[in-house]
């Protein structure tokens, strides 16, 4: 295999959900680039050009379901990159909805040997193995509908750091049984990213600011988030599964090594894995 080829994804058909704006949209952009046939799924419009669109709120199951019987035919990826940042749906359009999406499509073999699987969680989802009991508590509910019963029985837990710690903790306790039918699976922990929902919500002006003013550098860009994530889900990382990639600029490693001296309060914070 050439190394076009392996980090290629010429003849391969991926599906990207929330492709229209932000970290989807660049992976979407760029699995075309690299020859893919590219199907977004995303509420939102898609103002450039993929093979096929499909319209889908990850609120409703129902829906999500109708999106995902328009599917036609095998996948070689899917990139799982919507999200929120509050609202009363956060957890359904944050986690739930992904979790059906891709269980749906392994258990009905459109997702197969070969495939894999990357999702966007969050430098806030850090900290999961802290809560381990509780993550895994909900993630025991087996599907949509008791899943958003558990989050709404709990409370603190509809919350974006919640939804993050669950992506993590899914994709390490999902290592195993995918890849036991050939199916990879992984993550990408950005740090802040110049994308809508971080304008949106100032993250950009806050977390990690003091960090990248004394190093030099600036918010990333979506386009860095969908070249990981196109690696991630490509032949030139077959042998990793199971794994939450922080893509920071060092922020969190050199916190915890103790090298940015400023970084006490992200220890605290991964340690203590406090909602937001």
């Amino acid at each position: 295999m050439t190394d076009l080829q392996i980090f290629g994804y010429t003849g391969k058909r991926v599906l990207v959900v929330g492709g229209a704006t932000g970290m989807g949209a660049a992976a979407a952009r760029a699995a075309a680039d690299l020859g893919a046939e590219v199907v977004v799924m995303d509420r939102a419009p898609v103002d450039f050009p993929v093979a096929e669109t499909i319209t889908v709120d990850l609120q409703d199951r129902a829906v999500l379901d109708a999106a995902l019987d328009r599917l036609d035919g095998p996948l070689d990826a899917v990139f799982s990159a919507a999200g929120v940042a509050d609202g009363p749906a956060l957890m359904r359009i944050n986690f739930i909805a992904h979790r059906h999406l891709i269980e749906r499509l392994v258990a009905e073999g459109t997702l197969g040997r070969g495939s894999a699987v990357c999702l966007i969680s969050s430098v806030a989802g850090l900290g999961w193995q802290n809560h381990l009991p509780r993550v895994v508590e909900f993630l025991s509910s087996p599907d949509f509908e008791t899943a958003d019963k558990w989050i709404a029985s709990h409370e603190g837990t509809n919350t974006y750091t919640f939804s993050k710690q669950a992506v993590n903790a899914y994709v390490a306790r999902e290592a195993f049984p995918l890849m036991a039918k050939g199916v990879r699976i992984n993550a990408i922990c950005p740090g802040p990213t110049d994308t809508p929902l971080a304008r949106a919500n100032s993250w950009l002006d806050g977390f990690g600011a003091d960090y990248r003013q004394a190093v030099g550098t600036r918010p990333l860009d979506p386009e860095q988030m969908a070249n990981v994530m196109l690696f991630l889900n490509s032949p030139a990382a077959a042998g990793i599964s199971g794994v939450n990639l922080l893509v920071d600029d060092g922020h969190i490693m050199s916190s915890i090594g103790g090298s940015w001296a400023a970084g006490g309060p992200v220890v605290d914070f991964l340690m203590s894995g406090a909602s937001r």
